[in-house]
């Protein structure tokens, strides 16, 4: 199922709303991934001014905006960071928790602002995300349970 106009708007929109009110969303990210993957914080003790954490947030927006428009790299991106990341040990499963991650921060960050169509559209994009997972992981014969 592909996005619709309106879905795709939603969550440009949402990203750029987010931005304003919270400058860079990076913080709070990895707060939330780390409170819910506490064993994801010891992969980023060498980042001592957080700028690979900045870094893999902007390649995960990159790619979000890539899926709401010309479909021209994220799945082989979503591949070569499923690749990078095995080798530091984070599963697949583990991977696609990101983008989801990303999801509640925003929504949280929004607050109220966050409505019910934003939620679906989000939604949507992140079962795109978790299939283009699920297949570039299978065709590399990379576990994913």
């Amino acid at each position: 199922m592909s996005l619709s106009e309106e879905q795709k708007q939603l969550i440009e929109s949402s990203i750029e709303r987010v931005a304003e009110v919270a400058g860079d969303p990076s913080p709070l990210v990895y707060e939330r991934l780390f409170a819910e993957q506490p064993e994801m914080k010891e992969l980023f003790l060498l980042d001592r001014d957080d700028s690979a954490k900045g870094h893999m947030l902007m390649e995960a927006l990159d790619c979000v905006f890539d899926l709401l428009g010309p479909r021209s790299y994220a799945p082989t991106l979503i591949q070569s960071e499923l690749t990078n990341h095995d080798g530091f040990g984070v599963p697949p499963r583990v991977f696609a928790t990101f983008f989801r991650v990303v999801k509640d921060c925003f929504a949280e960050v929004l607050g109220g602002e966050w409505n019910a169509e934003t939620d679906a559209a989000w939604n949507a994009l992140l079962a795109e995300i978790d299939g283009v997972i699920l297949q570039q992981a299978e065709k590399y014969g990379m576990a994913v349970n």
